[in-house]
């Protein structure tokens, strides 16, 4: 029994070595992923078998190892069979995404609707259907789900919500209230910013060690170091919306004062625009979410194609480092649509609303950097649109209060992804868990139905 437990562990571990080689290295030849994992050429085709057969893998052509080397038959990874299924709950959207091995987005949800004023039980059943959609489609197309996670404003730990006040929700095993779909494993629920964090290494510029930003009406941020997500002891890490920036500052949701997110959230910059935040809107069901959008290729790094939360489809190509946002980038919905325009125009009240939400961002981000080192900060959510004018200030109070003892400000670019990130961080994180671990999908990936 023994000897049969690790055989298997030896086998679930080769797998997972030879998946992780081919989308490092794809494509790539059977010699020479017996060269580069050090396993046998036998156990190498075996297992690039065994991953054929689940569609995990698929022959590309010839192709020649070195100089002298014989032509041999390449493999790469394959987007056609297994896949992740990605989702999010956030103050006013629900959103939902499927990619594939290949991190290809094969289809995208976004529903427009007040999560303020339903219960979590309310939220749940609405977003459960967002997935039945979700995974109807992604099973027409003949993929296989092979597991989901759930993006969350607020802290958790264990798949317990400690807190997430927008929301107006407290300790709240969302994971439980969710019923798997046919087949579907669990769902796990993660921190919206962590994922977001993870959704810009994975499918936006891959800043090596950086700091995420998330701006909605919470502010989150997410530590990546070493190309791994940093979460703290109890996973209760980048709560910067909480930090407090001025101590005699307006009350917080949260107990506390003047924290960053009364003077740089959504509804604090469009108070301080003298703009309305947007009506709340409800949705009774996801029969016909806001946007629907399908064969959206991000693994490298571009902006994904598509639709906005609002249902806009973008006209122009996104900002990149330090650039400002073309005027068809990406825009949240609502309020912040309407304080891009304003900005724009040159609006007063509008560029002091960013102006002053800029230097409490620089505030708490002076402080992150003295903690935390990082090498890069991005700027994603509402903070994306907003880059070209709530950037120039955050860039100045932290070189006001860093030169005098560091060389240099961090980086501060914009994101890629926008309010994307984190559904895409979601299902990233089921992608490579699988590739590291494929073993445990290969008999689901057989038996999948064919594309109806």
């Amino acid at each position: 029994m023994t000897q049969a437990v690790r055989h298997d562990s030896m086998r679930a571990r080769n797998l997972g070595l030879v998946l992780s080689e081919v989308r490092r290295s794809g494509p790539v030849t059977r010699a020479a992923l017996a060269e580069i994992t050090g396993l046998t050429k036998t156990t190498v085709s075996k297992m690039v078998g065994d991953l054929i057969e689940a569609g995990m893998v698929t022959e590309t052509g010839t192709l020649r190892d070195g100089e002298r080397g014989r032509p041999g038959t390449a493999v790469s990874l394959s987007g056609e069979r297994v896949a992740a299924l990605g989702l999010e709950i956030n103050v006013d959207y629900l959103s939902a995404c499927v990619v594939d091995l290949t991190l290809t987005v094969r289809l995208r949800y976004t529903q427009a609707v007040d999560n303020r004023v339903a219960s979590p039980v309310e939220t749940l059943a609405r977003l459960q259907k967002l997935i039945h959609r979700a995974v109807d489609e992604a099973r027409s197309a003949g993929l296989v789900i092979a597991g989901s996670t759930l993006a969350v404003p607020g802290p958790v730990n264990g798949g317990l919500l400690h807190s997430a006040p927008n929301l107006g929700w407290h300790d709240v095993r969302v994971g439980d209230l969710l019923v798997p779909d046919g087949g579907l494993p669990g769902v796990e629920v993660e921190n919206e910013a962590n994922l977001a964090a993870l959704g810009e290494l994975w499918f936006g510029t891959g800043h090596g060690d950086f700091l995420h930003v998330s701006g909605e009406i919470g502010i989150g941020a997410g530590l990546v170091v070493g190309g791994a997500l940093f979460r703290g002891a109890r996973g209760l890490a980048g709560e910067l919306g909480h930090v407090v920036v001025s101590p005699d500052g307006p009350a917080c949701r949260c107990g506390s004062r003047g924290c960053l997110e009364q003077y740089a959230g959504q509804e604090a910059l469009l108070r301080a625009a003298g703009l309305p935040a947007p009506a709340p809107r409800t949705a009774p069901d996801a029969t016909a979410p806001d946007l629907t959008a399908s064969g959206l290729t991000v693994s490298d790094g571009a902006t994904p194609d598509g639709a906005t939360p609002d249902g806009a489809a973008p006209d122009g190509a996104a900002a990149i480092s330090g650039a400002p946002v073309a005027p068809g980038a990406p825009v949240a919905p609502g309020g912040v649509a309407e304080l891009v325009a304003r900005l724009r125009d040159g609006d007063g009240p509008a560029l002091e609303a960013c102006a002053r939400a800029g230097r409490a961002l620089g505030i708490a981000l002076t402080s992150a950097t003295h903690l935390l080192d990082p090498g890069t900060i991005v700027l994603g959510g509402v903070f994306a649109p907003l880059f070209p004018w709530i950037s120039g200030p955050v860039r100045d109070a932290m070189t006001e209060r860093l030169t005098a003892m560091r060389h240099a400000v961090p980086e501060i670019t914009v994101s890629r992804l926008g309010a994307d990130a984190a559904t895409l961080g979601a299902a990233g994180q089921v992608i490579h868990r699988v590739i590291a671990d494929p073993g445990l999908h290969l008999a689901a990936a057989r038996t999948a139905p064919a594309p109806r």
